[in-house]
């Protein structure tokens, strides 16, 4: 399929401030960037690079008063999320090297605590996706979906404890589990076609049977319309801005994601299923 996504920020700054923002997606093998537009308000000097993940991040200072940052892609996307429920477990010692660290405990998933916990949630699954599997289902019955309800990162025990969270909070708490079966695990922050209320979104990745699959514990069944802006071991190393001095939080934000014609460059008009919020 093919997507129109757009996020656009507004920040009151008071004084001169250093951003790194990630609104970027990159064209790789889920996803092809066909046409893209950033822009800012007023207009400073980026410089871009690419982080330790493969991520596009951009920096510069925001000068003082109201900055605003607007990004829009068109991209093509999968129409289904592959799946592969007999997928094996890899064994440490086969891994490639790069995907080493989604082994490790991270700030936001401390996957050494939850060994106990996800061997009794995937009893009697075979290893690898099956074992994922059975901690999605797990996720989706016992953590209540509250959208809207943080807007600060929290630990996947915390999320354990409090029995609820974000689309962010899931991930965690997946991510966490999934690791403590030496299952590598990622998160990945971007959007979702369809995403009810629409906002950006977060999901993670598990690597079993020699790849990396899409596991979402906020959606009742996969499908397509999954476009990633960045992948990390946690929210600190995905948040789509990152601002260094005195806190400053966005007055206004829009989380577009539309679907195209597939032989056009127009906007299905009227469609039911084209989201914009502020």
């Amino acid at each position: 399929m093919r997507l129109y996504t757009s996020c656009d920020l507004a920040f009151e700054i008071p004084a001169p401030t250093p951003f790194v923002l990630m609104l970027r997606p990159r064209s790789g093998a889920q996803q092809w960037i066909t046409r893209e537009e950033y822009r800012l308000v007023p207009s400073v000097a980026v410089c871009e690079f690419t982080d330790n993940y493969g991520n596009l991040c951009q920096r510069l200072v925001a000068p003082r008063g109201i900055f605003t940052v607007y990004t829009s892609a068109e991209v093509v996307t999968a129409d289904h999320v592959d799946q592969a429920p007999e997928a094996a477990f890899v064994e440490v010692q086969n891994l490639p090297d790069v995907e080493l660290s989604y082994l490790l405990p991270s700030r936001y998933c401390e996957s050494d605590r939850f060994g106990q916990m996800a061997t009794e949630i995937t009893a009697g699954q075979p290893a690898g996706c099956a074992q994922v599997a059975a901690i999605v289902a797990w996720l989706r019955a016992n953590i209540g979906f509250a959208p809207g309800s943080s807007n600060v990162p929290v630990s996947a025990i915390e999320v354990n404890i409090k029995q609820s969270g974000v689309c962010r909070d899931f991930a965690h708490l997946g991510i966490a589990l999934c690791r403590s079966l030496s299952i590598p695990a990622r998160m990945v922050v971007g959007y979702l076609y369809q995403l009810d209320p629409m906002d950006l979104h977060a999901w993670f990745e598990a690597y079993v049977g020699g790849r990396w699959y899409t596991f979402d514990a906020t959606q009742a069944e996969l499908n397509g319309g999954y476009v990633v802006l960045g992948y990390g071991r946690d929210a600190a190393d995905v948040a789509v801005y990152n601002q260094f001095g005195p806190a400053v939080h966005p007055t206004a934000q829009t989380v577009c994601v539309q679907l195209l014609k597939e032989q056009a460059n127009t906007v299905m008009d009227k469609s039911p299923n084209v989201r914009c919020i502020p």
